[in-house]
């Protein structure tokens, strides 16, 4: 229990009571009759039982003593952990306004709030711990929310419904809610605890990984899943020679199949990734020529600077074993479609939990209990029945997307697949066993059709006639397979992050929207993973077109077509002039805008000499003296690189000039 009385010049003037509030009422009474208290007022804080006041109360003191004492007290509501998972529930309370009918104690274990780990990578390219944070300024002021940073709890006494905080505090609660994430799995082995052997999961992680890279050339990761692939993309923009060491067969096992995983491998050592599968870590000890040397079961040995551990990740769930809380065989705290535990007066939410013998390293299933727990406290009915788990991500600048039953599991389903060895790409779908329904799909290198497959598949829309031609490319000028966005349910789900339906997003439009900005800022639609942002643009069009709103996609007046399409129609139609072009598929004379994009295209596709007096005309005066002309007439030469499109030889070529002559580079 905890009191603290305010007093100005000998009178009480403020009470705050914390459990026991039997002596509201008489707190409240001396409050409002301002009287003189004794000389030593200390003894106020024990209450009216054993405090003797040299005081007569008034008449209706017995009245309001009642009427405080009546009243319901808040509860107290503790949370712990505050990542994305546990500070979106914290968003969720207080959409409820239960901020107000409870008294929020939040416990964090990092130095700082809330951040976004999903792009955790891009702190590597320049992004601060202020531009990743997902806590809006004045968030926890504004609503009354307690927040204690560097304070992990350390125990959770169940009986005395109290937790226990690393400062050896205690704080009571009547709800409890664990929050409290998953920690980076590292394979037991000799040597793991060596310097610059580090894990890959927090801010303070790139901060200790950004140091070490300092003093190192060669990095490896142990690790080939998702996690693994985004530590590896991380070291190699640092400027490391990177290795990835994959305990088993594939790559992203868990979302890949054979197919998908040796078409990625193949990509990523195009990007001068070394890629190790097979190989199962023994040791780590002291190298000869560098920091490191790793031993594998097989008797093979790597030299490495720094070795960086992303092999999966484990729920966070010693608090529950510790107080008696049911937890799974192999982990995860086990919780009921209302996130309720084992204990009625403790819930957990996030990748800390089992449900229904399954455990979840996305955080968009977490959002999804986060919201059903909140909608519970607000007595709304709601309940947690599974997630989907597809996503689609960008991983070293390959495309990569996994949907529902990729790996065919179902019995009697059938798979297509197609793969064009020449541009590195791999697509395969899995439908139901009458080819009626998707039931999955793989993508690798090209993941343009995620969107249409992840609304077929969550929304059991029936497939074409011919399945393979969803992924198949489209031939003889044929539009490609697809689906609309009008065929969409309200129903359907475009942002899985924050839970927003196509209906949510139809509602924003009719409410004023018409950007996908004002999108993000209304619905929060693609301001989780990122990955259903072009889904949300298409919706959008088709809302305002629908509305009579024109949808600008024209390059500019003089072509009704796209960039992208100007590309194509050059490509297919054979034209490389500019004038061609302009005949064919335009009007007008051109402009500032469609005639250096034009060009840009024409060099792309055939980078014909630009001094020819067909092409001069379209080139900026850069180009035109193959030069950088500055206003006193001088310049800086810039060697041609034909539609910004450079290879290997083109910039070995470039640093070969530049190193034989000492020139000055940028």
């Amino acid at each position: 229990h905890y009191r603290r009385l305010v007093l100005r010049q000998n009178r009480l003037i403020g009470a705050v009571l914390y459990g026991d509030t039997q002596d509201s009422g008489w707190y409240a009474e001396l409050i409002e009759s301002s009287r003189a208290l004794p000389s030593e007022p200390t003894q106020l804080i024990f209450g009216e039982a054993l405090c003797r006041l040299d005081t007569t109360p008034t008449t209706d003191a017995p009245q309001r003593n009642a009427i405080m004492n009546s009243a319901e007290p808040h509860k107290t509501l503790v949370v712990i952990g505050h990542g994305m998972v546990g500070h979106h529930f914290l968003e969720r309370l207080v959409d409820h306004g239960l901020h107000q009918s409870h008294h929020v104690i939040v416990f964090g274990e990092e130095l700082r709030a809330a951040y976004d780990r999903v792009h955790l990578t891009e702190y590597f390219s320049g992004k601060s711990a202020e531009d990743l944070t997902m806590v809006s300024d004045g968030f926890f002021d504004e609503h009354g929310i307690e927040l204690r940073l560097k304070s992990p709890i350390t125990a959770i006494d169940r009986v005395r419904k109290c937790v226990t905080d690393v400062h050896g505090h205690e704080t009571a609660y009547d709800l409890l809610v664990m929050a409290t994430g998953s920690y980076p799995f590292v394979p037991p082995m000799e040597g793991s605890q060596r310097e610059a052997c580090l894990v890959y999961r927090t801010i303070e992680d790139m901060e200790a990984i950004t140091h070490w890279a300092g003093r190192s050339k060669i990095g490896a990761v142990v690790g080939g899943g998702l996690l693994g692939l985004e530590a590896a993309n991380a070291i190699k923009q640092i400027g490391l020679n990177t290795h990835v060491i994959q305990f088993g067969a594939r790559l992203m096992s868990a979302q890949l199949d054979d197919g998908g995983a040796a078409m990625l491998k193949r990509k990523i050592e195009a990007l001068d990734i070394r890629v190790h599968t097979n190989k199962d870590t023994r040791r780590i000890e002291a190298g000869e020529h560098q920091r490191h040397l790793m031993v594998f079961a097989d008797g093979e040995t790597l030299e490495t600077d720094l070795v960086v551990f992303s092999a999966g990740i484990r729920p966070r769930d010693q608090l529950a074993r510790d107080c008696g809380i049911k937890v799974g065989p192999r982990g995860g705290i086990m919780i009921d479609d209302h996130c309720h535990t084992s204990d009625p007066s403790i819930y957990a939410i996030g990748e800390c939990v089992l449900w229904n013998g399954q455990t979840f390293g996305l955080v968009a299933p977490g959002y999804q209990m986060a919201r059903v727990l909140a909608d519970k406290l607000a007595g709304k009915a709601n309940a947690f029945t599974g997630a989907d788990m597809s996503t689609k991500l960008k991983l070293l600048g390959v495309d990569v997307a996994s949907i529902g039953d990729a790996h065919g599991a179902t019995p009697g389903s059938v798979a297509y697949s197609y793969v064009d060895g020449a541009h590195d790409i791999y697509k395969k779908i899995v439908v139901c066993p009458e080819s009626k329904t998707l039931l999955g799909a793989v993508l690798v290198g090209d993941a343009s059709e995620y969107g249409t497959l992840l609304q077929m598949e969550l929304n059991g829309i029936k497939l074409p006639e011919h399945p393979d031609s969803l992924i198949l490319p489209a031939r003889d000028g044929s539009a490609p397979k697809g689906l609309g966005v009008s065929a969409l349910p309200a129903t359907a789900q475009i942002c899985s992050c924050h839970n927003v339906s196509k209906g949510d997003i139809t509602a924003a439009v009719e409410g004023g929207c018409s950007s996908v900005a004002e999108l993000k800022a209304c619905t929060k639609a693609g301001t989780g993973c990122g990955g259903c942002v072009a889904l949300v643009k298409q919706v959008l069009d088709f809302e305002l077109e629908q509305r009579g709103v024109e949808v600008k996609k024209d390059i500019c007046e003089h072509f009704a077509h796209s960039r992208q399409e100007l590309y194509h129609l050059v490509k297919v139609g054979g034209i490389k002039t500019f004038d061609a072009l302009l005949a064919q598929h335009g009007q007008g004379h051109g402009c500032e805008i469609c005639k250096p994009a034009v060009a840009s295209i024409l060099a792309s596709v055939w980078n014909e000499y630009v001094m020819k007096d067909e092409l001069f005309g379209l080139q900026d005066t850069n180009d035109r003296y193959l030069a950088n002309m500055q206003k006193d007439g001088s310049y800086s030469v810039v060697p041609r690189v034909p539609g910004g499109e450079i290879t290997p030889d083109g910039l070995l070529a470039i640093g070969s000039v530049a190193k034989k002559y000492s020139l000055y580079t940028k």
